[in-house]
Protein backbone atom coordinates (compact mmCIF):
# COMPACT_ATOMS: atom_id res chain seq x y z
CA UNK A 1 0.00 0.00 0.00
CA UNK A 2 3.01 2.30 0.49
CA UNK A 3 4.05 4.48 -2.42
CA UNK A 4 7.50 4.64 -4.01
CA UNK A 5 8.80 6.94 -1.26
CA UNK A 6 7.43 4.69 1.50
CA UNK A 7 4.76 7.19 2.59
CA UNK A 8 1.37 6.21 3.90
CA UNK A 9 -1.73 7.50 2.06
CA UNK A 10 -2.90 10.78 3.55
CA UNK A 11 -6.40 12.33 3.46
CA UNK A 12 -4.95 15.88 3.48
CA UNK A 13 -3.14 15.30 0.17
CA UNK A 14 -6.14 13.65 -1.46
CA UNK A 15 -4.69 10.12 -1.63
CA UNK A 16 -7.44 8.85 0.70
CA UNK A 17 -11.07 9.94 0.54
CA UNK A 18 -14.34 8.51 1.86
CA UNK A 19 -16.25 9.91 -1.15
CA UNK A 20 -14.67 8.43 -4.27
CA UNK A 21 -17.37 9.74 -6.63
CA UNK A 22 -16.77 13.35 -5.54
CA UNK A 23 -13.00 12.93 -5.88
CA UNK A 24 -13.35 11.58 -9.43
CA UNK A 25 -15.77 14.38 -10.37
CA UNK A 26 -13.41 17.05 -8.98
CA UNK A 27 -10.46 15.53 -10.78
CA UNK A 28 -12.27 15.41 -14.11
CA UNK A 29 -13.72 18.87 -13.50
CA UNK A 30 -10.32 20.52 -13.47
CA UNK A 31 -9.25 20.50 -9.83
CA UNK A 32 -5.69 21.81 -9.61
CA UNK A 33 -3.40 19.88 -7.29
CA UNK A 34 0.18 20.88 -6.66
CA UNK A 35 2.85 20.26 -4.08
CA UNK A 36 5.45 22.66 -2.73
CA UNK A 37 9.00 21.83 -1.69
CA UNK A 38 10.63 23.41 1.35
CA UNK A 39 12.63 25.71 -0.95
CA UNK A 40 9.40 27.11 -2.42
CA UNK A 41 9.48 25.17 -5.69
CA UNK A 42 6.01 24.17 -6.90
CA UNK A 43 5.38 21.01 -8.94
CA UNK A 44 2.25 20.01 -10.82
CA UNK A 45 1.17 18.12 -13.91
CA UNK A 46 -0.51 20.37 -16.46
CA UNK A 47 -0.91 18.05 -19.43
CA UNK A 48 0.60 15.43 -21.69
CA UNK A 49 2.79 15.71 -24.77
CA UNK A 50 -0.21 14.62 -26.86
CA UNK A 51 -2.27 17.69 -25.82
CA UNK A 52 -2.92 20.48 -28.29
CA UNK A 53 -0.84 23.65 -27.82
CA UNK A 54 -3.90 25.72 -26.86
CA UNK A 55 -4.98 23.18 -24.24
CA UNK A 56 -1.51 23.14 -22.67
CA UNK A 57 -1.38 26.94 -22.60
CA UNK A 58 -4.81 27.08 -20.95
CA UNK A 59 -3.77 24.51 -18.34
CA UNK A 60 -0.56 26.42 -17.56
CA UNK A 61 -2.52 29.67 -17.14
CA UNK A 62 -5.05 27.93 -14.85
CA UNK A 63 -2.23 26.46 -12.77
CA UNK A 64 -0.45 29.82 -12.45
CA UNK A 65 -3.76 31.42 -11.45
CA UNK A 66 -4.36 28.73 -8.79
CA UNK A 67 -0.88 29.28 -7.33
CA UNK A 68 -1.40 33.05 -7.28
CA UNK A 69 -4.78 32.65 -5.53
CA UNK A 70 -3.17 30.35 -2.95
CA UNK A 71 -0.75 33.12 -1.91
CA UNK A 72 -0.84 33.59 1.87
CA UNK A 73 -2.06 37.01 3.03
CA UNK A 74 1.21 37.60 4.89
CA UNK A 75 3.41 37.03 1.84
CA UNK A 76 4.99 40.21 0.50
CA UNK A 77 6.59 41.05 -2.83
CA UNK A 78 6.48 38.98 -6.00
CA UNK A 79 4.97 35.62 -5.12
CA UNK A 80 5.94 33.98 -8.43
CA UNK A 81 9.49 34.77 -9.50
CA UNK A 82 10.18 32.30 -12.32
CA UNK A 83 8.24 29.70 -14.27
CA UNK A 84 9.59 26.87 -16.38
CA UNK A 85 7.79 24.03 -18.12
CA UNK A 86 9.37 20.64 -18.73
CA UNK A 87 8.50 17.11 -19.71
CA UNK A 88 9.21 14.35 -17.21
CA UNK A 89 12.82 13.80 -18.21
CA UNK A 90 13.33 16.71 -20.61
CA UNK A 91 14.98 20.10 -20.37
CA UNK A 92 13.05 23.02 -18.89
CA UNK A 93 11.75 25.90 -20.99
CA UNK A 94 11.43 29.29 -19.30
CA UNK A 95 8.05 31.04 -19.50
CA UNK A 96 7.69 34.83 -19.32
CA UNK A 97 5.51 35.88 -16.40
CA UNK A 98 3.90 38.63 -18.50
CA UNK A 99 2.65 36.07 -21.04
CA UNK A 100 0.51 34.39 -18.37
CA UNK A 101 -1.39 37.57 -17.56
CA UNK A 102 -2.42 38.02 -21.20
Amino acid sequence: VLGPRGLMPNPRVGTVTPDVAAAVKASKGGAVEFRVEKAGIVHAGVGKASFELDALAENIRAFADAVTRAKPSGAKGNYVQRISVTSTMGPGVKVELASLQA
